[in-house]
């Protein structure tokens, strides 16, 4: 046998392809495509979890009830405002109804919503028992190992936050949230009750009924602002255009819903190119016609006037009505005329004889 050793103690491999000799001192081969060792899967890691002083615990959760139920109390109070306070006396009319209607339903909301805020913050930061944890970004989609590490986290989730052992906070909090869930539905009442007869009238129809009572022909029309009465000879310029408003309107229950609902437009058309509607011939004085300023379109305020055509434009979407013909629409997206007003004389003054016959504003205020 031949010596091929070198210095450097390396083998050459034999030219008949064997195997090398084994080297002293080096491990016996493993077996073809086998790691040397077989690294065992680490275990794994315990749960960090954080001990808890028991009275301090104690002391937090009744903290924790307590807020839930303020919540509760809150979403009751708003619920109960909602239905027995806010609809009173016709609704929620005028700007101090208003102004309280938003004091009470915002607040108490507001006090039910910080409530259980803080409830479950203090529930988190003096109640939960877990350690922080770290998850690294996966796929979207979960394999089965995944979803069974979910629902273990989602079990010993439940157990760190002691939702389970503690029923107080369980039964406080669910207490607490169902009114929340109820206030959509109690809000789905702002669709009705319809206002049936109310948008059909004005305060022009129960003005009339009151001067007529008192033996007179008519209510007056006073200038917008100034509460002065109108005399046919203050308003015998062609071309003008006058805003007015019934006698005695700002001394009525809802003054500032009468007014926007009540506000006319009086407008002194040239005789020789008034066109009244048919049935409606006696409804002007001398070419002085009256409309309601209140756009049938969607209830902007129809205020400009173009003395050359005669023209009522609504600024908002450019709906046009023809003052010389029963302000019929000639352009825009408005669906029917003004509603007339009925005029006549009584002592020099202009008055009004009944109501509009038609609602006032947009079309849509006829479904009522």
């Amino acid at each position: 046998m031949s010596d091929n050793k070198e210095p450097g103690g390396a083998h050459e491999p034999q030219e008949d392809g064997g195997r090398p000799e084994r080297v002293v001192g080096t491990p016996a081969p493993a077996a073809e495509k086998q790691l040397l060792t077989v690294d065992e899967p680490p275990a794994a890691p315990a749960r960090e979890t954080l001990e808890l002083d028991e009275k301090s615990a104690k002391r937090a959760e009744r903290i924790v009830a307590l807020f839930f139920l303020l919540a509760f109390a809150a979403s009751v109070a708003f619920i109960a405002y909602y239905i027995g306070w806010s609809g009173r006396d016709g609704g929620m009319h005028g700007i101090f109804r208003a102004r309280e209607s938003n004091f009470w339903l915002g607040g108490t909301m507001a006090v039910s919503f910080l409530a259980m805020a803080i409830g479950v913050t203090i529930w988190v930061r003096r109640l939960m028992t877990s350690a922080p944890i770290i998850q690294e970004r996966h796929e979207l989609k979960s394999d089965t190992e995944t979803r069974a590490a979910f629902t273990q986290e989602f079990l010993d989730g439940a157990e760190d936050s002691a939702i389970t052992k503690r029923p107080l906070l369980r039964r406080t909090l669910l207490l607490a949230a169902a009114p929340l869930g109820l206030a959509p539905l109690v809000l789905l009442r702002d669709l009705g009750p319809l206002p049936e007869k109310r948008l059909r009238h004005t305060f022009w129809g129960e003005a009339v009924k009151k001067a007529q009572a008192e033996g007179k022909k008519g209510v007056r029309l006073v200038v917008d602002g100034t509460n002065k009465p109108l005399k046919v000879s203050d308003f015998s310029s062609p071309g003008g255009m006058i805003t007015v408003l019934p006698e005695g309107v700002e001394e009525s229950h809802h003054a500032l819903n009468e007014i926007a609902k009540s506000v006319t437009i009086l407008i002194n058309v040239p005789a020789d190119q008034f066109k009244p509607a048919k049935g409606r011939e006696n409804w002007h004085v001398n070419g002085i016609v009256a409309y309601s300023k209140i756009c049938t379109h969607v209830g902007c305020p129809a205020a400009l006037y173009e003395q050359t055509t005669h023209h009522i434009l609504c600024p908002c979407h450019q709906s046009t009505f023809d003052a010389t013909d029963a302000a019929k629409v000639i352009f825009g997206p408005a669906a029917r005329p003004l509603p007339q007003l009925p005029l006549a004389v009584e002592d020099g003054y202009l008055v009004a004889t009944s109501d509009y016959p038609e609602p006032i504003g947009p079309s849509f205020w006829e479904r009522g």
